[in-house]
């Protein structure tokens, strides 16, 4: 990428941090600000795991063990040494990165599904071991008691609009570093290697060094939105680890588009406002959420955004005067 292209992507992202800064003001609604925060941990965490199944073919079934690792790390951090908010963040990312290269060194070298089900068998690992160490994590009652807050550098996350503003700065920062990564050499070469490994291999490419560079980035960013989610809940939950939160992912991925950048972030608007609406107005909530992805699935066969971007392509003066 070049830098003309990086200062691009950071203007785009500075006039949507101020939008998303504006809206409590606009609109000023504690349920909405809850909403984004929320919507930032778990955009945070789908765009990562696109980042393995979109843009590296590696489809994960455990992604979600780096958002509750990252949950976890920052609470017992933040709870049992009382340390800076910055330093937690920062060790609660280092945590996740190296379980991510312990558990990439396996996976990676693994193809299609025998890598999303030993994904997935590391995810629930983790999930055991924080429900049997009682003493550490609570168990299945999670880890209670608040997370200390002591402000840093004026900023006080025990205020919600400082929480919400600081959630929306990660996540616009977030987005910006994963583009930039995929606009990037690094990410054309991930691409070829989904496309090709072979050849890419025979070309001089380090495959297996390149998948486990992405796949360690991806958890962190991961963690990223499982610290986030901690803030947010005060606390950090066995379910932040279990399976279906790598399942929530893989929907929000599928439900805003695969092949677009933005895509799961769309996706995990669709999926909350789908979250909240049902569980409003019928206790089916399962059957009708199966429902409505499976006719997203059979209906548009793509996800929104994917539909909505070649929809424009095909409209646009521009792509006309091209073609």
């Amino acid at each position: 990428m070049t830098r003309r292209s990086l200062a691009l992507d950071v203007a785009i992202g500075a006039a949507a941090l101020a939008l998303l800064a504006l809206l409590p003001l606009v609109f000023p609604s504690k349920a909405l600000v809850d909403f984004l925060i929320r919507g930032s941990a778990l955009a945070l965490f789908a765009t990562s795991l696109n980042f393995l199944v979109g843009y590296g073919g590696m489809v994960s079934f455990g992604h979600g063990m780096f958002f509750g690792l990252g949950a976890y790390s920052f609470a017992l951090l933040m709870q049992r040494t009382g340390m800076p908010i910055p330093a937690a963040f920062a060790l609660a990312l280092i945590m996740c990165a190296a379980l991510a290269f312990v558990v990439g060194v396996i996976c990676v070298r693994l193809n299609e599904i025998y890598f999303a089900f030993l994904t997935l068998a590391f995810q629930m690992l983790v999930h055991s071991v924080i429900i049997l160490w009682v003493p550490l994590t609570g168990g299945d009652q999670g880890l209670r008691g608040g997370i200390p807050r002591p402000p840093f550098l004026g900023i006080n996350l025990a205020n919600q609009m400082h929480l919400y503003l600081m959630s929306c700065t990660l996540l616009i920062a977030g987005l910006v570093l994963l583009h930039h990564l995929v606009q990037s050499p690094f990410g054309y070469t991930l691409r070829m290697i989904r496309d090709n490994a072979a050849r890419a291999s025979f070309l001089g490419v380090a495959v297996l060094r390149v998948r486990l560079t992405a796949f360690v980035l991806a958890g962190v960013f991961a963690g990223i939105g499982g610290v986030i989610m901690s803030l947010f809940v005060s606390g950090a939950y066995p379910e932040f680890a279990y399976w279906t939160i790598s399942g929530e992912g893989i929907f929000m991925i599928m439900l805003g588009g695969l092949n677009s950048f933005l895509g799961p972030v769309a996706g995990t608007v669709i999926l909350l406002v789908l979250n909240d609406f049902v569980t409003r107005v019928t206790e089916y909530y399962g059957l009708t959420l199966g429902t409505v992805i499976l006719l997203f699935a059979l209906g548009l066969r793509r996800g929104l955004l994917d539909v909505l971007v070649d929809l424009w392509h095909r409209n646009s003066p521009f792509s006309k005067v091209k073609a």
